[in-house]
C-alpha cells in the first residue's frame, strides 16, 4: 500500500459493496419494485377467502389466514390473523389494513410458509380492539 493508494482502495471497496444483496436492493430500489406494497409500511384489501395453513416442522397446528386483493394494485396476498380468536371478527368483502410481519430479509416469519404480512385493523377498527371486547364491529 502506497502513499497515493487511496483512489484504488475506495474503488475496490465500492465494487465489493455492489456484491452485498443489502446494499443492491436498496441502491436500485428494489423494495418498491418488488413489494406488492410498493415500499409503504400499511395496505388496505379486500378479503376474498378465509383459510387455514399447516405450520412448518416442528410445530404443528393450523395458522387462521386471509386471502386479500390489495385496492392500490390489485395484487392479492395471504395475511395472518394473529392472537386467539382473531379470525372470527374478519369476514369476506371486509376492508382490512395490513402490515408486514418482518420476517428475515422481507421473507415470511418463523413457521408460517408463505405468510409475509398480518391484519392489523378491520373496517378501520384495530383487530386488537375487537378481539378483546373494547370495541364493537360496526353494523349496517
Amino acid at each position: 500500500m502506497g502513499t497515493f493508494n487511496v483512489r484504488k482502495l475506495r474503488d475496490k471497496r465500492k465494487k465489493a459493496r455492489w456484491k452485498k444483496r443489502d446494499y443492491r436492493i436498496r441502491m436500485l430500489n428494489l423494495e418498491k419494485k418488488i413489494s406488492p406494497l410498493e415500499g409503504a409500511p400499511q395496505g388496505k384489501g379486500l378479503v376474498l377467502s378465509k383459510r387455514q395453513i399447516e405450520q412448518k416442522q416442528p410445530h404443528s397446528g393450523m395458522i387462521k389466514c386471509v386471502r386479500i386483493k390489495l385496492i392500490k394494485n390489485g395484487k392479492e396476498v395471504t395475511a395472518h390473523a394473529p392472537r386467539d380468536k382473531a379470525i372470527n371478527f374478519i369476514q369476506e368483502h371486509d376492508e382490512v389494513t395490513i402490515e408486514e410481519i418482518g420476517g428475515s430479509q422481507g421473507k415470511s416469519y418463523g413457521s408460517l410458509s408463505g405468510v409475509r404480512y398480518r391484519v392489523c385493523a378491520v373496517n378501520g377498527i384495530s383487530l386488537e380492539m375487537l378481539r378483546t371486547g373494547r370495541k364493537q364491529r360496526a353494523t349496517r
